[in-house]
C-alpha cells in the first residue's frame, strides 16, 4: 500500500550513526521512522550514518523477501539538503530496497523537488526498483519554503507530505528561543502547512514536542496539532509515540457520535425526509460526510473493528 494511502501518526526522528536506536526503532510501534543524516549527525558522523542506515535497509529487505508478513514501521531517511554534495552521497547510499521515503530538508522551490526527482530516478535504476518507489516528505523550514508550500506539495506524485522544520523556521523569523504553550506562536506557519497540504491531498506533520518532561505539554501540542488539521507529528523518543498516535486516532466517543449521525441520517432518509435533524441541530452532508470519514479511519488504525 502506498504511504499516502494511509496515515502516519508518529513519526520518530533516529540517529543514522546508533545502529542501537535504529535496531529498536525498526520494532516500535511508531508508525515512521526518518534515520537521520542531517542536523541530528555530526559532520564527521554522516560516512558511518549513510552505511549503517544501508545496511540496515538491506537487513530489512532481506526479512521481508523471507518472510512478506514481516512489519516494521514505515522506514524514512532524512537526507542532506539540496544541493551539496553530502546530499548525492545520501542519495547513493540509502536508496534501495528496504528504503520507503525521504525527508527532504529545507525545501524553498520546485527546482530542489526536480534535483531529488532525477537523482531517485537514477539511483532506482541502479538497485533494480520500479520508477516512483520512493515517495517524500517534504519539510517546510523557511518563510519562502511557507508562501510556496501548496506548490511544492504538488509539485511531483512521489511527495506524500508536508513537515514542519519549526526550529530553522523560528530561527528565519528571530522568534524568542523559549516556545510559548503549545507553540502558539507558529499557528499560522502550522496551519498554513496544514491547509497546504489537504489542498494537494497529501499528509501534514507537525514539529516536535522538545520537553521530554513535560508529558501533558506534548498531548495538548499533539490535540492542537490535530485541530489544525495535521495528519501526524514528529517526535524525538519512544515514550512520546502513544500520545502522537492517540491524538490522532478517532476516541470512542468520536466513533460513537460518527455512529449516531450515520444511523440518525440513514433512518431519516430511509423515511425521505429531507431535512434531517439530530440532537437539535440539523445534519448536512459535509457533516455525515465527516461521520463516514471518522468511521472508515478508526477502522484503518485498528480502533474499531
Amino acid at each position: 500500500m502506498k504511504l499516502r494511502a494511509r496515515l502516519l501518526r508518529s513519526w520518530m526522528f533516529v540517529p543514522g550513526e546508533k545502529q542501537r536506536m535504529i535496531d529498536k526503532a525498526l520494532s516500535l510501534h511508531v508508525d515512521a521512522i526518518m534515520m537521520d543524516i542531517e542536523d541530528g549527525v555530526a559532520p564527521m558522523a554522516k560516512p558511518a550514518a549513510r552505511q549503517q542506515i544501508g545496511t540496515s535497509l538491506d537487513q530489512v529487505a532481506a526479512t521481508l523477501k523471507r518472510n512478506p508478513a514481516y512489519h516494521t514501521p514505515a522506514r524514512f531517511v532524512r537526507v542532506n539538503a539540496i544541493p551539496s554534495e553530502r546530499f548525492i552521497e545520501d542519495i547513493k547510499a540509502v536508496v534501495r530496497p528496504g528504503l520507503e521515503g525521504l525527508v527532504v530538508p529545507k525545501v524553498d522551490s520546485i527546482e530542489q523537488i526536480r534535483i531529488v526527482e532525477d537523482e531517485l530516478g537514477r539511483a532506482e535504476v541502479a538497485h533494480h526498483m520500479p520508477g516512483g518507489t520512493v515517495e517524500l516528505l517534504v519539510a517546510i523550514e523557511s518563510p519562502v519554503g511557507l508562501f510556496n508550500a501548496y506548490q511544492l506539495a504538488s509539485s511531483s506524485p512521489r511527495i506524500m507530505g508536508l513537515i514542519f522544520g519549526a526550529e530553522d523556521f523560528t530561527r528565519e523569523m528571530n522568534l524568542p528561543i523559549r516556545r510559548e504553550a503549545e507553540a502558539v506562536d507558529m499557528i499560522y506557519a502550522r496551519s498554513a502547512i496544514a491547509t497546504a497540504a489537504a489542498a494537494a491531498h497529501v499528509q501534514a506533520v507537525d514539529g516536535v514536542w522538545v520537553d521530554l518532561n513535560d508529558d501533558e505539554g506534548l498531548k495538548r501540542f499533539a490535540r492542537q496539532a490535530r485541530r489544525l488539521g495535521m495528519s501526524g507529528i514528529s517526535i524525538i523518543h519512544p515514550k512520546q509515540i502513544d500520545a502522537a498516535n492517540a491524538a490522532f486516532t478517532p476516541s470512542a466517543e468520536d466513533i460513537a457520535y460518527a455512529r449516531e449521525v450515520l444511523a440518525a441520517f440513514d433512518e431519516a432518509r430511509a423515511r425521505g425526509v429531507g431535512a434531517i435533524a439530530f440532537r437539535g441541530q440539523l445534519l448536512d452532508f459535509p457533516i455525515v460526510d465527516r461521520a463516514r470519514q471518522t468511521v472508515a479511519l478508526a477502522k484503518s488504525l485498528g480502533a474499531l473493528s
